[in-house]
């Protein structure tokens, strides 16, 4: 702006979340912008910076395996990429190639649904600059909760926790036992607390190890990412309307449902039907899903289109063999003599729908089959039915 023929004019309102500007132009019109907070964060109040967003082909190459951008329109992922590089950068009052507010708020959060590493922004800083009536440019800043230096620090400690897991994977895993590993990796090493520091992000997991459902699954994420896995968060809610946070994995190029915190026996803990002091270690019942099984027990209000998972060769209990179609004896007495031989302290039998479950179900507890099958004293046996999910879970 020229200096010379121009009054400039601002005033701060006490709340710190809107800043007036205006100014006289030659045609004695007003150039007005106003400043919005988005998320968590404080406002800051300076004058707007002319910064370009950046959308180079090297960072638009390097989301070739991101759901969210994967799925976006062009103009749509020109503005995520816009987000992202400011957000990756620290950059401020980034001029955006949108002025629609709700499109900006859906894509930055197709960013963070894609990007796990971005641990250090709660939410996002917006300016109107509008002539007269009409909005001429929007630009963004995110609201970032540590300066970046203390970012760097964290990733160190990230970094140690990351390699430490992977260096324990074994080096012939496949693809499913990659996200198996790190599945049960997880669980072993982390709490549910929901007073957990930073359980919105990865470092509840990797630097506080206790968490709750969207630090859970950003971190099954990061760790799938790292693995060579794609993975992506998916937001809905659970029943009775509780917010919830889960991931989409791709395995040898089907897609599949995981949701580590409903894994975790701490988080079973929580309101559980378990027989006393027998809540599972591990519940695999949401290991490498179908939609069809999550929507049992989960709705989706996810950012972008979700596909529907209909495979079921990387479920957990499919390649664990504990997957009946039908009832089979032969089968059920084979599960369970594997594992009296491991060691284990239950069995999961999962069935492929309402109508074998019933028959697994009448079979079992209803005439008393289930005996055939443990090693049981004293005539009585702990058992755990989930209609939703058809399986029934018995104590060894």
């Amino acid at each position: 702006m020229k200096k010379t023929g121009v009054l400039l004019f601002c005033m701060l309102l006490l709340s710190g979340t809107l800043l007036y500007l205006s100014w006289s132009l030659p045609k004695r019109e007003s150039l007005l912008y106003r400043q919005e907070e988005v998320g968590a964060g404080q406002t800051v109040e300076k004058l707007p910076e002319q910064v370009l967003a950046r959308t180079d082909d090297a960072l638009r190459d390097a989301q070739k395996n991101c759901y969210a951008f994967g799925r976006l329109g062009e103009e749509e992922q020109d503005l995520y990429l816009e987000i992202l590089d400011a957000l990756l950068y620290y950059r401020e009052n980034v001029r955006l190639s949108t002025c629609d507010k709700e499109l900006l708020s859906r894509i930055f959060q197709c960013v963070l649904n894609d990007h796990p590493e971005i641990f250090y922004v709660d939410g996002y800083t917006y300016t109107e600059y509008t002539l007269g009536t009409l909005l001429k440019k929007i630009t963004f800043t995110g609201s970032y909760n540590i300066s970046r230096e203390e970012a760097e620090q964290k990733q160190v400690r990230i970094d140690g926790y990351v390699n430490q897991c992977l260096a324990g994977m074994p080096e012939d895993a496949d693809e499913y036992e990659k996200v198996k590993y790190i599945y049960e990796y997880l669980i072993h090493h982390t709490d549910y607390d929901a007073s957990a520091r930073d359980s919105q992000n990865i470092c509840s997991v990797f630097l506080e190890k206790k968490s709750v459902c969207q630090g859970y699954a950003k971190a099954t994420q990061y760790l799938l990412n790292r693995a060579g896995i794609d993975a992506t968060l998916v937001l809905g809610r659970v029943i009775g309307g509780e917010g919830h946070a889960w991931n989409l994995v791709k395995i040898d190029g089907q897609y599949y449902y995981v949701d580590t915190t409903w894994g975790d026996a701490s988080y079973q803990a929580v309101g559980s039907s378990y027989p006393a002091g027998k809540i599972p270690t591990i519940n695999y019942d949401y290991l490498c899903v179908t939609t069809e099984q999550m929507e049992q027990t989960h709705t989706f209000d996810n950012v972008v289109e979700l596909p529907d998972c209909t495979a079921t060769d990387a479920n957990y209990y499919v390649r664990e063999g504990a997957y009946f179609e039908e009832w089979d004896e032969e089968r059920i007495a084979a599960v369970f003599d594997e594992s009296y031989r491991r060691g284990e302290a239950y069995v999961t039998l999962k069935c492929a729908g309402a109508s074998v479950y019933q028959k697994m179900r009448g079979m079992l507890i209803g005439e008393q089959e289930i005996f055939r099958y443990l090693d049981c004293r004293g005539g009585s046996v702990s058992y755990v039915e989930n209609e939703k999910q058809y399986s029934l879970s018995f104590w060894l």
